[in-house]
Formats: structure tokens, C-alpha cells, sequence
């Protein structure tokens, strides 16, 4: 007796026609399927699914009654996964056979004329396209909050200095508003990037059929149309193995973690009890099994730690991608779970981020004692020099340079120093250069535009309170 093996005896996949006699094996049906992550695309595959049944009624491929039974058919679909009693087949592979074999099982034959002048390659080209530009439209007004969060946050403290750092050393006053302002121009910049990608994956690639087009006279631009798309794909090889459009939303998405992952590692450090200049409620913190005393910013290094699979999805559809030949093979299958995953992610971190932005309380006082520390208005002694005695700048950064050595000897601030100090290191100074060593002289004087003077500070956060809100 003969071994059989396990897949002999199972009839053949419905969908595939009568090319194969077998049905596939265990391991075969379990590598094959997506239905266990393409399900997330319902919406999207009923939508257009509507509209190619729409343009088929129309050049007379469905008489008017197969296209309204086809029609109220997918409503039907739609109402029964929505009510989650949907029964999803993982025979059936994908969304695509499984709301067609429902819809042949409700209508009947009319229900197996929807294929016709399409296959599902361009299919799930099409319907990935509407879920990508869906979460595109999600998560720009997500931005838009959390910028608007930030802008709320710069006009309240437009004017409270804190220190600014390079390489995590006081280097001159700022305030605390501008700080913030400067993440609602990285965030401008993500959503930016996500326009730019939305333009570019608004073309339709329904129509293009397997690779080649279709000799039916169907119209795509109707079909276009219909789905909000400004255009339909030009060419049917690109159109069913472009994921270009995922590539780079990826690509803005890693960016915008990446962004809210630096101010997420901002947070945790201003939460530290060395600086303690930002608290944090029991909203968006978390405590210690052992240390009674602990207030850990968990939620800020949840953002930050969210960023590894934001660039993770990136990286894995890169790779997936690189290597294919055209059109349509099999391994794009692997597109959609890294884009479902960091769009997941990515919106999290901005509900986060967004969050704490509104909760924080900013320690001021706390903020402005550090804002003069590390003799942080050293420059503002050098662009005094420059400025009134007229020295070259590398000439007052020198003798600033001495001055900043001297007090550093005696444990005392620049401002601490006595005029008669100063005079030793250079005779033209008088008592005026105490009026620009104060923290408060120097954000003032910073007026340049983009800098960082309160009114400044002020008329930025307005004018994004006036987009935004």
C-alpha cells in the first residue's frame, strides 16, 4: 500500500477553476493565506468592488439587475462584518475570495460575474491604495492635533526661559515655548510628507488585470473617478507590482516616529529627578512593583520604543521588494502587515505624545534656574564685544573664552565676575555688558527671525494656533 499524500483527496481550491485536481496540503494553505491579515481591507475591497461593478453595467458586461443584485449583495457582506458574524475561510486565501464566494453564496450566478476584466492583482493594488490613503487622511489630522497640542503648550510659555542644549550641555537660554514649537515644525514637515505621498499613490490601478490589461472595453477613468483617485495607473505591469506607495509611507512614517521618539526621550529626561522640569500626571505614568516612591514615564518611552517598529516595517518591505521581478509575484503577499503594523504604531505614538503634551506640568521656576547655569550667556558677552567695542568675533569668542575660564576657577557665574575682572582680560569693557549677561536679556535678544526672543515665540504660536485650530 502506497502512502497518499495529505492533500490528494482535497477538492481543488473553487476559485482557481479546474486547473489543479488536488487541493493544496496543511502547510501549503498556512503559507499561502493572507485572510488572517487582509481582512483589515473589507471596507476597501466592497468599495471598489462597487465601483467595477458600477463601470461593467455601464459598457453592458452586467445587465442593470445583475449589477443591483451584486450591489445590495455587498451591502449585505458589509453589514455582516460589521456585525462580526462574517464567517472569513481560510481556504478561501484572501478578502478578495472570501467576500466573493459570499457574494455568489447570497446572489448566485450573477455573484461570479463581478471578476470579469479584472483579476486580483490589480485588486489588491487597488484596494491596499485606499487603505494606505485612508490611513493617510487618519493620521494627518492626528498630526494636526498633536501640533496643535504643542502650539497650545508654546503659547502659554512663550516667554519661560529653559536652558538649550547641544550635545546635551547648557548652551544659551531658550524659551520653553520655542522649544515645543520646534516639534510642530517637524510634525508639519511629517504631514507634508504624507501629502506628497497621498499625490503620488492616486492613480487606479483597477483595470490593469493581471498584468497585461484586458481586452474587455472597460473604463478605468470611471472607475478612477468613483474611488477618489485623480487618475488611473498608465501602465498595467507597473500598476499591479508597484508598492512604491507603501515604500513611502513607511518611509514618513519611520521620520514622524523618529521625531516623536526625540521628544519622548526629551520628556523622560525633563521627568528625571535631576531635572524634574516637567511632571507628568498618574494619566500617563506608571509605578514600580518595589519602589513605593516611583513615577515612571512609561508612556514616553512606549512612544520611543515604537520607533524600532515603525523602522523595522520600513526595512522588512524594503527588502521584501528588492529583489522582484515584474509584475505580480507571490512575496508582495508580505506588503501589508508591516503597513498595517506601523500605521498602528505610529498613530499610538501620536495619541501618546498628544496626551502628554496636554497633561505635563512645566516646573518654571525649576526651568529658569538651569536656564543660566553652565554660563549660558556666554555668547551674549561675545556678540556684546562684537557689538559694541567692535571686535571680530573670533577675537571676542577668545577673550570671552578667558573670562568663562576665570569664573569657572572661581566657582562663580559670568555675571558674578567684577567689572574690574573683566577690564584685566579686556580694558574696553564698561558696566554695560550686565545687561546682557541675565537669562532674561539674552532670550530677548535673540529677535532674529526663528529665534527665540518671546515675541517671537508669540507671534509663531499664533499663527500655528490660526492654521490649526
Amino acid at each position: 500500500m502506497t502512502d497518499t499524500p495529505e492533500h490528494a483527496n482535497k477538492p481543488a481550491n473553487m476559485q482557481w477553476g479546474g486547473r489543479f485536481a488536488g487541493g493544496p496540503s496543511a502547510i501549503m494553505q498556512d503559507i499561502n493565506a493572507s485572510i488572517g491579515f487582509d481582512r483589515k481591507l473589507w471596507r476597501q475591497d466592497i468599495r471598489g468592488s462597487r465601483a467595477h461593478a458600477a463601470m461593467l453595467a455601464k459598457i453592458g458586461l452586467l445587465t442593470p439587475e445583475d449589477e443591483h443584485a451584486i450591489t445590495t449583495g455587498l451591502e449585505g457582506i458589509a453589514q455582516e462584518i460589521e456585525a462580526g458574524t462574517f464567517a472569513f475561510d481560510v481556504a478561501l486565501e484572501d478578502i478578495h475570495m472570501n467576500i466573493e464566494a459570499r457574494l455568489t453564496d447570497r446572489i448566485g450566478e450573477a455573484g461570479k460575474r463581478l471578476h470579469t476584466a479584472r483579476s486580483r492583482n490589480d485588486q489588491v493594488a487597488t484596494d491596499f491604495r485606499l487603505w494606505v490613503r485612508d490611513a493617510i487622511d487618519g493620521l494627518s489630522a492626528q498630526i494636526s492635533g498633536t501640533m496643535l497640542a504643542l502650539a497650545q503648550r508654546a503659547a502659554l510659555h512663550a516667554a519661560d526661559p529653559m536652558p538649550g542644549f547641544t550635545h546635551l550641555q547648557t548652551a544659551q537660554p531658550v524659551t520653553f515655548g520655542h522649544h515645543m514649537l520646534a516639534y510642530v515644525e517637524m510634525l508639519d514637515r511629517d504631514r507634508g510628507r504624507l501629502a506628497d505621498c497621498r499625490r503620488r499613490l492616486n492613480a487606479c490601478p483597477l483595470g490593469s488585470a493581471a498584468l497585461a490589461g484586458t481586452s474587455f472595453p472597460i473604463d478605468r477613468h470611471m472607475t478612477a473617478a468613483a474611488l477618489g483617485f485623480d487618475r488611473p495607473t498608465a501602465n498595467s505591469l507597473d500598476a499591479v507590482s508597484d508598492r512604491d506607495f507603501a515604500m513611502e509611507f513607511l518611509s514618513a512614517a519611520a521620520i514622524g516616529a523618529v521625531h516623536l521618539s526625540r521628544l519622548a526621550e526629551e520628556i523622560v529626561i525633563w521627568c528625571s529627578a535631576p531635572y524634574r522640569f516637567i511632571r507628568l500626571s498618574d494619566a500617563f505614568t506608571t509605578g514600580s512593583s518595589i519602589m513605593p516612591q516611583k513615577r515612571n514615564p512609561d508612556a514616553a518611552e512606549l512612544v520611543r520604543a515604537k520607533t524600532g517598529r515603525v523602522t523595522g516595517a520600513l526595512v522588512a518591505l524594503l527588502i521584501v521588494m528588492k529583489g522582484l521581478p515584474l509584475a505580480y509575484a507571490k512575496d508582495m503577499q508580505e506588503d501589508k502587515e508591516p503597513v498595517f503594523d506601523a500605521a498602528e504604531a505610529w498613530a499610538l505614538s501620536l495619541a501618546a505624545t498628544a496626551g502628554m503634551v496636554r497633561d505635563m506640568t512645566p516646573d518654571t521656576v525649576r526651568m529658569r534656574s538651569f536656564a543660566g547655569s553652565g554660563f549660558a550667556t556666554a555668547t551674549d558677552l561675545a556678540d556684546w564685544l562684537v557689538r559694541v567695542l567692535r571686535l571680530p568675533f573670533r577675537s571676542a569668542h577668545h577673550v570671552t573664552g578667558r573670562l568663562v575660564a576665570m569664573a569657572e576657577a572661581r566657582g562663580v557665574d559670568l555675571a558674578e565676575l567684577s567689572l574690574a575682572d573683566m577690564q584685566g582680560v579686556e580694558q574696553g569693557i564698561t558696566a554695560d555688558i550686565f545687561s546682557v549677561l541675565t537669562v532674561e536679556a539674552s532670550v530677548a535678544s535673540r529677535t532674529s527671525y526663528g529665534g527665540t526672543a518671546p515675541a517671537n515665540v508669540a507671534e509663531q504660536a499664533a499663527r500655528w494656533l490660526a492654521v490649526l485650530a
